[in-house]
């Protein structure tokens, strides 16, 4: 038998390969960073660490396994601290749409609430939800109105979802508006580089910018140069420009109720459901219905869930690790689903 005939690599060769291996190592790091696998990586780790006597018995794999499948669920996010939920792009969506499984019956029973109580739910799903975020969003529903205003669930929702989602990009808008009022150049705007949840004062607005406004055609060529350079969400700009291209001039609030009542934005973010279709959801009804057929002692909870659920002093327990919420995340999603449910029959 032949000795097979050594492979012979010229000096050119073996260059070209080390550039296609590290061009092909960047687009992979590139890729990590984009989905941001390494600040999964990073907390699965910690809670394994954390909990690693509970998990030693099931084994590190089905750990992993468990973990990553409930990022993808977006059952991760239930019961963590705000730092971690608004750590991605994908922990915000999935919060979005847990805030709206959980209870969508607040909308669906018609029931108007105050922003604390819209606070106290938002509490439920992460205790240290800081309030400054539900005023926000209250805010862009409210306008001049008192906080303590009734507001309807999906007013509120779409309203919230453009404020948590969006945050930093927010405040960069805030500096711009205040900029462009008082005749600065918007380009001096410091854009946010810290994700840590400690979001910056949004300047103060005025009575005079309610009323008056800014140009919407310069305000929108300095939105464009923002979302060029920004480095965390942004709505698309080709939707910005259709929202600022119907008026002439606008204040800043008006700008964010047209990004919370745009179809296409909220389409883009992906999060939520059509607003016609807000209130239906069958898999999760299908779920609860399930759960409470093979539970006896549901209803009691779901009951005392509800009369508890307003209270601001209520803090739900935090869960450190994936592993349990796993298994029990479909009976707090019940639970928090059927929460209304006897505010329903009480009304009634």
């Amino acid at each position: 038998m032949r000795n097979a005939k050594p492979v012979s690599f010229q000096l050119p060769q073996i260059r070209t390969l080390l550039d296609l291996s590290a061009v092909r190592l960047n687009d992979i790091l590139l890729l990590l960073s984009q989905r941001h696998v390494l600040t999964y990586m990073e907390d699965a780790v910690c809670q394994l660490l954390e909990n690693k006597e509970d998990i030693s018995q099931y084994g590190i794999a089905r750990f992993f396994t468990e973990y990553f499948n409930s990022v993808c669920q977006g059952t991760h996010i239930l019961f963590r601290e705000f730092s971690f939920i608004q750590a991605t792009p994908h922990n915000r969506a999935s919060f979005l749409r847990a805030f709206w499984r959980c209870f969508r019956t607040v909308g669906k029973n018609g029931d108007l609430l105050t922003m604390k109580e819209y606070h106290c739910l938002l509490q439920l799903l992460c205790p240290d939800f800081p309030l400054e975020l539900t005023q926000k969003a209250a805010r862009i529903v409210l306008m001049d109105d008192a906080m303590d205003c009734l507001m309807s669930f999906s007013d509120f929702l779409f309203a919230f979802q453009i404020q948590f989602y969006y945050s930093e990009f927010l405040e960069s808008v805030a500096a711009i508006y205040q900029d462009l009022l008082s005749g600065k150049n918007p380009n001096t705007v410091i854009v946010p580089t810290s994700s840590s949840g400690q979001h910056r004062q949004r300047p103060a607005l005025g009575e005079a910018s309610m009323l008056e406004g800014v140009e919407a055609s310069l305000f929108y060529q300095c939105l464009e140069n923002l979302c060029d350079r920004h480095k965390y969400s942004c709505p698309p700009p080709a939707l910005v420009k259709e929202v600022l291209s119907n008026v002439q001039r606008l204040t800043f609030y008006g700008f964010l109720v047209a990004l919370s009542k745009h179809h296409g934005i909220n389409q883009a973010l992906g999060a939520l459901p059509d607003k016609g279709d807000l209130m239906h959801d069958p898999a999760m009804d299908e779920e609860l219905e399930r759960l409470l057929a093979q539970v006896p002692g549901l209803v009691n909870s779901v009951t005392a869930s509800s009369e508890a659920s307003c209270l601001p002093s209520r803090t739900p327990p935090r869960v450190g690790s994936p592993w349990r919420p796993l298994h029990h995340a479909r009976k707090v999603d019940a639970e928090s689903d059927g929460s209304t449910e006897e505010t329903d029959e009480s009304e009634t």
